[in-house]
């Protein structure tokens, strides 16, 4: 491939063209059995990748040795923690160079994750993913096929559903603490996106950034200093996915997982705001009908989402007397189940005509945390298997996704047809899969 377009050679030079020349390759690396090593690569190396870097490197049976990002001081930070490090700012380049990796994190900016992840997929690499898996539905639904066809082990940073509150609450919720769920809500607080439109009066690259490859597939457009880089984008219709998106994979985790949820029925916005033509809206309201499961009441189930100023019905609210920032409730045939986000959960049994709280939860939190990170390198290794893996994680993300697609059309209940992709609405198709950008490539 030819990477002309991008020359690292000023930026080598200024880390040290003898330091970067020299292989990493330990003793340990070249006589350690490839289940007993783990050569690990890292796509993105600041914030939520410095993050998982730090945690998947703690691992002792861990190698890190090489790592790609568009921004040549966040290279030189994670240079300067890890000498050895062979650095890259096009991810395509070091995929192509380092022929020996066993598996990569993929914390980039949303729009890139689907690309990277089957890039490095189509190499044998194992995977973990920050949420949410991709941008849109036909992403994630080819990097789950994949993954499956082709054994990939994979993982999508949700580690609060590793944590031990968010395992207790399935077990809970499976074992029938509540009896059978009648009805779910979970909510976020959190503002994202805007009523304003992004401005047009571009403003000078910085010198430390490759915008080109920080633009990946989206298309062109001219470099905004206060909207792109390094984290607004998350507001920005074809680059994030909002605050849905952003923490919709978290908080619906426990949902999903205690019921068995795979795809829905229906996807329906009772919220009147809608996307602009550059931001996220600032408020959610989502009304989901999923097909029941053993753990459900009835034949098909409400699952509701909420984001910015929407909560849910007040007079849900009323029966146990307030809710958080943000969690989630189960409404039971016996109660009802509050989780925070995170912190100790609450049930509520029926007293008469109120709902009183059971003290002394805390007692029934047995199962203990597992490391999220650690349990991926341990199925790499062949010794553990991941929970949150992408035939966990697809299903998930398609869900929250479908909520995205459901906010562009107000008041209007939308059929999924999960087999074939489509809505029964043909004006939503168009959501369900992008064009990226020339010369790209494709999933």
């Amino acid at each position: 491939m030819n990477y002309t377009s991008f020359s690292r050679r000023s930026f080598l030079k200024t880390l040290g063209a003898a330091t970067l020349a020299a292989p990493f390759i330990t003793r340990n690396l070249i006589a350690a059995p490839p289940s007993e090593r783990v050569r690990f690569a890292s796509f993105g190396t600041a914030h939520m990748a410095r993050a998982d870097i730090n945690e998947i490197i703690s691992h002792p049976n861990v190698d890190y040795v090489a790592a790609a990002d568009v921004d040549t001081n966040y290279l030189k930070e994670i240079k300067s923690a890890h000498p050895d490090l062979k650095v890259y700012t096009d991810y395509r380049e070091l995929l192509d160079k380092e022929k020996n990796i066993d598996c990569l994190n993929v914390s980039t900016p949303d729009h890139t994750h689907a690309i990277m992840a089957m890039s490095a997929m189509k190499r044998g690499i194992h995977i973990y993913c920050q949420k949410p898996m991709a941008h849109d539905l036909y992403e994630v639904r080819k990097l789950t096929q994949y993954a499956a066809r082709h054994k990939i082990i994979t993982q999508m940073g949700i580690q609060i559903h590793s944590h031990e509150l968010y395992r207790n609450t399935v077990k809970l919720i499976q074992e029938g603490i509540i009896g059978k769920i009648k009805e779910t809500w979970s909510w976020q607080s959190a503002v994202y996106g805007s009523k304003e439109t992004l401005p047009t009066t571009p403003d000078p690259i910085p010198s430390n950034l490759y915008w080109d490859l920080w633009l990946n597939v989206a298309k062109e457009r001219p470099y905004l200093a206060k909207y792109y880089h390094p984290g607004v984008w998350r507001h920005i219709l074809d680059l994030g996915t909002g605050a849905f998106g952003d923490f919709g994979c978290h908080i619906f985790d426990n949902v999903f997982s205690a019921l068995q949820l795979k795809s829905p029925i229906t996807v329906r916005s009772e919220c009147d705001e809608t996307p602009n033509e550059s931001f996220w809206q600032t408020r959610t309201a989502i009304d989901y009908v999923f097909p029941g499961t053993k753990y459900t009441a009835d034949k098909t189930i409400h699952v509701h989402w909420y984001d910015g100023a929407e909560r849910p019905p007040q007079e849900i609210i009323d029966l146990i007397g307030g809710i958080p920032g943000a969690g989630s409730l189960f409404m039971g045939t016996d109660g009802f189940f509050l989780i925070p986000h995170w912190s100790m959960p609450s049930i509520f049994k029926k007293n008469g005509d109120k709902y009183e709280k059971v003290p002394e939860v805390e007692k029934l939190i047995t199962l203990p945390a597992n490391n999220h990170w650690h349990q991926f390198i341990n199925a790499v290794r062949g010794e553990d298997k991941t929970t949150a893996g992408f035939n966990y994680a697809g299903p998930l993300t398609e869900g929250v996704l479908l909520g995205s697609v459901a906010c562009r059309f107000p008041h209007t209940t939308l059929k999924w047809k999960a087999r074939s992709m489509k809505f029964d609405l043909k004006e939503a198709n168009k959501y369900v899969k992008r064009d990226y950008r020339p010369g790209w490539g494709k999933l």
